[in-house]
């Protein structure tokens, strides 16, 4: 059964994103007073989201959201519990992102779009609502899917011009958060060097590959190690206005919040400076 939703989640117009499937109460606390509104935790997140009440506990308006939890481990009854539990003590500070990874390294992976439609089935049933999750979605199809079944889309390393393409298939009222990564730095061969190493993992990835082939990148740009091309558009770099200005460009493009990954130096470091420029 699909929810009506009615308002989309508010985390501001920028956070962060951590790959670290769980978040220190220290860290989500310095995270909150640099003035970033959700801190995004991926690298899929375990089904009892144990982490999720210390980090709350520790804050006072900080979103927590998961970026993503992956249906093939995490079955959706236990997930369900998790956030019943989070949202009882919580209310409302809970984002539960979930998604279905990749064939290429899930050994259950099969009919990915009817095993999400299921495992949404079963959050519902479990009180999981459609109004407090996102779904990772990148294609035409997972974004529809995420406009019936949830609050929105958390697209993963994409650009602006994909930012404007979900949201004119999405329409207006549906939830659009990005993710996006920096490399804070003005040396543009370090940035490309920090940014390749990084998504040479992606590019062995087909949901990443065809998404970034629709975007109208050529076969070459998408081939190891990646073309200077494909590493710019997924990597801002520069002084922090300089990189403010690029993850704006999510913004004017609808999205309703961008997640803010950064590479290749100490997260907080880099926050900290771009924080000015990003969230004054």
């Amino acid at each position: 059964m699909t929810e009506a939703i009615a308002l989309k989640p508010d985390l501001g117009r920028f956070g962060v994103w951590l790959g670290t499937r769980s978040i220190a109460p220290e860290l989500a606390a310095r995270i909150e007073t640099l003035g970033y509104g959700a801190a995004w935790i991926g690298a899929s997140p375990d089904a009892d989201l144990a982490w999720v009440e210390p980090a709350l506990a520790q804050t006072t308006s900080l979103q927590l959201a998961t970026g993503i939890v992956n249906i093939w481990p995490s079955p959706a009854t236990a997930v369900a519990q998790s956030f019943q539990r989070i949202e009882s003590t919580y209310p409302g500070r809970f984002l539960l992102g979930v998604g279905v990874g990749h064939s290429e390294h899930t050994q259950e992976y099969r009919k990915p779009y009817d095993a999400l439609v299921e495992y949404l089935d079963e959050l519902d049933t479990g009180g999981a609502p459609a109004s407090r999750r996102v779904l990772a979605a990148l294609g035409p199809r997972m974004l529809r899917l995420s406009a019936e079944r949830s609050a929105g889309a958390h697209p993963y390393l994409t650009t602006p011009e994909h930012t404007a393409k979900a949201r004119d298939l999405v329409g207006n009222s549906v939830f659009l958060a990005p993710e996006h990564k920096v490399v804070l730095t003005t040396d543009r061969a370090e940035a490309r060097a920090v940014g390749r190493k990084f998504i040479d993992f992606y590019l062995g990835l087909s949901n990443y590959v065809s998404n970034w082939l629709r975007l109208g990148f050529t076969e070459d740009d998408v081939r190891k190690p990646g073309s200077d091309k494909l590493i710019d558009a997924l990597v801002a770099s520069g002084t922090p206005d300089a990189i403010a200005q690029r993850l704006n460009e999510h913004l004017d493009a609808g999205a309703d919040h961008v997640a803010i990954q950064v590479l290749g130096r100490s997260s907080e470091d880099a926050l900290s400076e771009l924080a000015g420029a990003v969230l004054g």
